[in-house]
């Protein structure tokens, strides 16, 4: 059985030979070690400056080639998100004008300042020019006829890649126009406290959310892609940023018919979402999602009790904690493979995967301790 065959078996809680592994996300570092040469993939800072450089084939072989050579040489990971080989700009692309001010720091054309940072391996927007205060929003602001022009076909250069020559019997969790289930407007009154004071204008952003992304599917859903990876936070690590019954009324009816989309299309439908998202776990099943992924770290989130709870009806895809990825020993790793294994494989529905990704920082020794253990593990439970 393909790797493809055995994750769409465990998400659709079927019976399937082995418990499948899978990665939100691989940093840069890990992947120069196993490829053995510098790459741009997932190398935030190293990739910006190349595209404002002009140089955006560069950028995106790298993405296209290290990105298979990755997961050919690891070859024990079953799923392949686009977070390593996502769109890219296209053929045509002319980079923005920008002037460097010391070693860390950029304006744009637009005097925007811009500022790396090695820690987050970014370069993210920390000064935006004085502009006029948004007016508070009205149901009219999102009303009226939607213009979504296809793009170039070089934008899905890198994904498409990956898709050609993995996709046979690895299992691609792939985008699409976007996941609408909180949304936030403008304005004063926008953001959280947009719900209680402006919830005509809520639902009426909601609404145009969701008619874009319906519209945008169809060239963000790529032929070989099995799922489709919705990805938004709704939640802090002590609860949901909304009530449930907030969440209820203004956010799960966009959300199931944006997953609803997805389903239809034959792909199924997996969830990133960080936090303690406990509460609204039922209402994410009952939008549709069919995998959960982000398990963060924190009593309620424990992948027992998740699965205690939930695990009739939802497939759990993490267990490995990034914390002991980061700063444990390669036997602290083998033990958390272990438990998550012995607690996570039971009944089925499981995916080992970390609690987030394989982050900038992880140690070498503790990625390869985690292969080893999990392949050692794998057809023996």
């Amino acid at each position: 059985m393909t790797s493809k065959e055995c994750v769409r078996r465990v998400i659709d809680r079927e019976p399937a030979p082995y418990v499948p592994l899978g990665f939100y996300v691989v940093d840069h570092d890990t992947i120069e070690a196993v490829i053995g040469r510098e790459t741009y993939v997932r190398n935030k800072i190293k990739t910006r400056l190349a595209f404002w450089d002009g140089r955006r084939d560069e950028v995106v072989e790298s993405f296209k080639k290290d990105t298979v050579e990755f997961y050919t040489k690891i070859d024990c990971c079953d799923i392949i998100t686009f977070k390593e080989a996502p769109f890219v700009p296209p053929k045509d692309y002319v980079p923005p004008k920008v002037k460097q001010l010391d070693d860390t720091t950029w304006e744009d054309e637009d005097g925007r300042i811009w500022k790396a940072s090695e820690l987050t391996n970014d370069i993210s927007v920390v000064h935006v020019p004085d502009t006029a205060k948004p007016a508070q929003p009205t149901v009219a602001d999102y009303e009226g006829p939607l213009n979504v022009e296809h793009p170039d076909p070089s934008v899905f250069e890198a994904c498409d890649y990956v898709i050609e020559h993995l996709g046979a019997d690895r299992y691609i969790a792939g985008t699409a126009g976007g996941l609408t289930a909180m949304v936030n407007v403008p304005g004063d009154s926008g953001g959280l406290v947009g719900y209680y004071l402006l919830p005509d204008v809520v639902e009426a952003a909601a609404r145009r959310s969701v008619a874009r992304q319906n519209l945008e599917d169809a060239w963000r859903f790529r032929p070989g892609q099995d799922a489709v990876f919705f990805e938004q936070d709704m939640a802090a690590s002590k609860g949901p940023m909304l009530s449930p019954q907030v969440f209820r009324a203004f956010c799960l009816p966009p959300m199931k018919e944006r997953v609803g989309r997805a389903r239809a299309s034959g792909r199924q439908a997996i969830l990133h979402n960080c936090g303690n998202n406990r509460a609204l776990m039922d209402q994410f099943i009952e939008a549709g999602v069919q995998c959960y992924q982000s398990l963060q770290t924190i009593p309620d989130m424990e992948l027992g009790a998740l699965k205690r709870d939930f695990g009739e009806r939802l497939t759990f895809w993490g267990g490995i904690a990034l914390e002991i990825l980061l700063t444990g020993t390669p036997s602290d790793c083998r033990a958390n493979v272990r438990h998550a294994m012995e607690t996570g494989a039971p009944g089925g529905g499981f995916i080992l995967g970390p609690s987030h990704s394989i982050a900038k920082g992880t140690p070498y020794d503790n990625f390869m301790a985690l292969l080893d253990e999990y392949t050692r593990l794998r057809d023996t439970l």
